[in-house]
């Protein structure tokens, strides 16, 4: 199996994981929903598409830590209520996007999200130093 094949798998089930995650209704729905399971899933989800673009062992590092720090800024953006941002906020992909309301608690979900990606592209990416996708 090519490892394009794989990444689109994976991407399919951590989607598939974090739309439940978000929809879950039983105990504890605030924490499943808002700051835990789907919260890491959001990051794996974005490290697994940065990946298929820049399918590289050693590019991986460095997506953990930019996406990390993009869904931190993003995070402290949800702060930021101007009008033009607010109506992107108003559909359910902008939503999804850039969040609605502002959470400490959000935080340690990131971090956490990020590093179970690495660790999730490192398996991926096998031990080859590049990864090489065929035409």
């Amino acid at each position: 199996m090519s490892i394009r094949a794989k990444i689109f798998g994976v991407l399919l089930i951590v989607t598939l994981f974090g739309i439940l995650a978000k929809s879950y209704a039983g105990p504890g729905r605030q924490w499943v929903n808002n700051l835990g399971p789907a919260s890491i899933a959001y990051e794996v989800f974005f490290m697994l598409l940065a990946f298929l673009f820049i399918p590289r062992r050693r590019a991986i590092t460095t997506i953990a830590i930019t996406v990390c720090t993009a869904t931190c800024a993003v995070e402290f953006l949800q702060l930021w209520k101007p009008p033009w941002l607010q109506a992107l906020r108003g559909f359910t992909l902008g939503k999804a996007v850039l969040g609605h309301s502002f959470s400490w608690l959000d935080f340690p979900a990131y971090p956490i999200g990020c590093l179970i990606g690495w660790f999730l592209l490192h398996r991926l990416a096998g031990p080859q130093e590049d990864v090489n996708f065929p035409h």
